[in-house]
C-alpha cells in the first residue's frame, strides 16, 4: 500500500544564534546576502511549501548552497526549523517530543547517504541488519529480512564481505538494502548516487525505480543533476538560495520554465524522453490504418515506433483502447527539438 505524503508548510531555517529574530525581516523581503552582511546570520530555507506525494518519488534539486540538503534534514528533524511545519500522518514532526521523534526516526524513516555511511567493522549482512537491531527485532527475523534485501539489490554472495572489499556502487547497494530492510514508509536519499561513476549511477537509478514500482515508498531524493531528477522524479522542486523557484512534473518544468534560471537548467534536456505524446496530439483522428500508440508514451518512443513502421501518423489511445487524438511523425520530431507551442 502506498505511503502517505509529506506536507512542508512555510518552512524557514535561519542559521545563527538569534535566527528567530529575523524571520519577519526575511518575510518582509530581506535577502540572503543582506541577512548575512548586516546580521551575521545565514538564510538556509526561505518559506518552503511543498506537497510531497505519498508513494511517489519527490526530487529536490539545485546547485550547491541552494538548501536542498538542509531541507531533507528537516523531514526527520536532524535540523530544527526556525519556523514552519513538516506534517506526516497529521502530526508536525517539528513539534514531536523526544520519544515521538525517536520512534518516527526508527520506524517511519530511513536514510541513504552520498558517502554510504557504512560501519567499516561490520560485514554487508551486519550493516544491513543494523536498523533492525536498533528497533529490537528478533535476530533470526532481522537476518531473514536483511538477506532478502541483499539479494534484491544484487549482492547475494557478498553477505560476509566488509565495506572496504566492495566497489562504490556495491557499497551504495548495501546502504539501500539497509534502508529497505527497515521497511520505513519514508526513504530519504541525500545525493545518494552522486559519488558514483556515471554507468554505475544509471544502474542504481534503475534499481531504485524497479524497487519503487514494487514498494511505492514515499521517497525524497536530493540531487544537483537535472537528468537524474527528470529520470527519477514523479515531481520535482528546484531550489535556489533556499527558496523554491519552481515545482511540478518533469514535463511541466521542461515545457514551462518559470524563469531564465530554470530555462538555463533545461536548455539541453533530451525533450523526447520527457514530453508525452498527449502534449502534442491533435483532436482529429489519424487514418484507420495508422499506428496505435498508448497515451503517456514519450515522444522518443513514439518517434521510434513511427520510424520503424514507416507510418506517418498514429492514433493515441487510452488503456481501454479508446482513441484520444492523433500525432504525425513531423510534429513528433519537431516537438523533440524545439519548444512546444501546445
Amino acid at each position: 500500500m502506498a505511503s502517505e505524503g509529506i506536507e512542508i508548510r512555510n518552512l524557514y531555517k535561519i542559521f545563527g544564534p538569534k535566527g528567530g529574530d529575523y524571520v519577519e525581516a526575511v518575510k518582509g523581503g530581506m535577502s540572503k546576502a543582506d541577512l548575512n552582511e548586516k546580521h551575521g546570520h545565514v538564510l538556509g530555507l526561505n518559506d518552503i511549501n511543498i506537497s510531497m506525494p505519498g508513494g511517489k518519488i519527490q526530487v529536490v534539486m539545485g546547485l550547491s548552497g541552494s538548501g536542498k540538503s538542509t531541507l531533507i534534514r528537516h523531514i526527520n528533524r536532524l535540523i530544527d526549523p526556525t519556523a514552519g511545519e513538516v506534517l506526516y500522518q497529521g502530526q508536525d514532526v517539528c513539534k514531536m517530543t523526544d520519544a515521538e521523534l525517536q520512534n518516527f526516526r526508527r520506524h517511519k524513516t530511513a536514510m541513504v547517504f552520498q558517502k554510504f555511511a557504512l560501519l567499516p567493522h561490520r560485514t554487508v549482512l551486519k550493516n544491513t541488519v543494523y536498523g533492525l537491531e536498533v528497533q529490537g527485532v528478533d535476530s533470526a527475523e532481522a537476518q531473514k529480512r536483511a538477506e532478502q534485501w541483499i539479494t534484491r539489490v544484487g549482492l547475494e554472495g557478498f553477505e560476509d564481505h566488509f565495506p572496504n572489499q566492495l566497489s562504490g556502487g556495491m557499497q551504495q547497494r548495501v546502504g539501500l538494502a539497509r534502508a529497505l530492510t527497515n521497511d520505513a514508509d519514508i526513504l530519504l536519499m541525500d545525493e545518494a548516487f552522486s559519488a558514483l561513476d556515471p554507468l554505475i549511477r544509471m544502474d542504481m537509478q534503475t534499481v531504485l525505480l524497479d524497487i519503487q514500482e514494487e514498494l511505492q515508498k514515499t521517497v525524497v531524493f536530493i540531487t544537483h543533476d537535472l537528468d537524474e531528477a527528470l529520470r527519477l522524479g514523479d515531481r520535482i522542486a528546484i531550489l535556489r538560495d533556499g527558496a523554491v523557484i519552481q515545482q511540478g512534473t518533469g514535463q511541466e518544468i521542461v515545457l514551462n520554465p518559470a524563469d531564465e534560471y530554470i530555462s538555463d537548467f533545461v536548455r539541453d534536456v533530451n525533450r523526447g524522453r520527457i514530453i508525452e505524446v498527449d502534449t502534442i496530439m491533435k483532436s482529429a483522428d489519424a487514418p484507420k490504418d495508422a499506428l496505435i500508440i498508448s497515451s503517456g508514451s514519450m515522444l522518443e518512443d513514439a518517434a521510434k515506433k513511427l520510424s520503424e513502421s514507416g507510418a506517418l501518423n498514429a492514433n493515441i489511445v487510452d488503456a481501454t483502447g479508446k482513441p484520444l487524438g492523433s500525432i504525425t511523425i513531423h510534429d513528433t520530431i519537431e516537438a523533440m527539438v524545439t519548444p512546444s507551442t501546445h
